[in-house]
């Protein structure tokens, strides 16, 4: 009985960290990674569409992304959905293929993201700290059912209860990881 519970609120928990890192995947460092531009869309054929559908993006450089568009006709649209997202990226067309230079981050700026990022992690730990009530409730919910006895209701609650300081731990790594990629010059 407590089995499903426990294994409902990791599998929960464990959304919760990757949605984190999601999140914190679209906060640009400085480097270039083909992951910044997933969440930009550009009009494909009256479809919003991310641009990783419409073209080919890879790495050129530590600090130049390059675009590819499949269809020839997309190159404006793309250049435009980049340069109007929030992402603060000026790219550079070449014929078919745009580069996308990635400008250095002041350290007021670095700073700035580091506020952000820590944000994220606190929101995720929140989370966690939901689903771990929830299960707690779905425990407290099955004694007075009479479902479980008291000392499997403790047992559940002190397993939960690892399971929560695991995944607060696994966000405390991510926010750290990421953290040191932001302050690096």
């Amino acid at each position: 009985m407590t089995d499903n519970i426990k294994k409902d609120a990791a599998t929960r928990m464990g959304k919760s960290i990757e949605a984190l890192r999601h999140e914190l995947a679209k906060i640009r460092t400085g480097r270039a990674h083909p992951n910044l531009l997933d969440h930009v869309t550009v009009d494909y054929y009256g479809t919003e569409t991310p641009i990783g559908q419409v073209a080919n993006i890879a790495i050129e450089d530590a600090r130049t992304l390059t675009v590819t568009p499949w269809d020839k006709s997309m190159v404006g649209k793309i250049e435009k959905a980049i340069l109007t997202s929030d992402l603060g990226l000026n790219p550079v067309t070449m014929g078919t293929v745009m580069r996308v230079p990635m400008p250095p981050l002041t350290e007021e700026r670095r700073r700035d993201l580091v506020k952000v990022v820590r944000h994220e992690a606190e929101n995720a730990k929140v989370a966690i700290r939901n689903i771990r009530r929830d299960a707690n409730n779905d425990l407290k919910n099955r004694l007075k059912d009479k479902a479980i006895s008291e000392d499997d209701e403790r047992r559940g609650q002190e397993e939960i209860q690892k399971l929560t300081d695991k995944y607060i731990a696994e966000v405390d790594k991510v926010l750290a990881e990421k953290e040191k990629e932001l302050m690096e010059v």
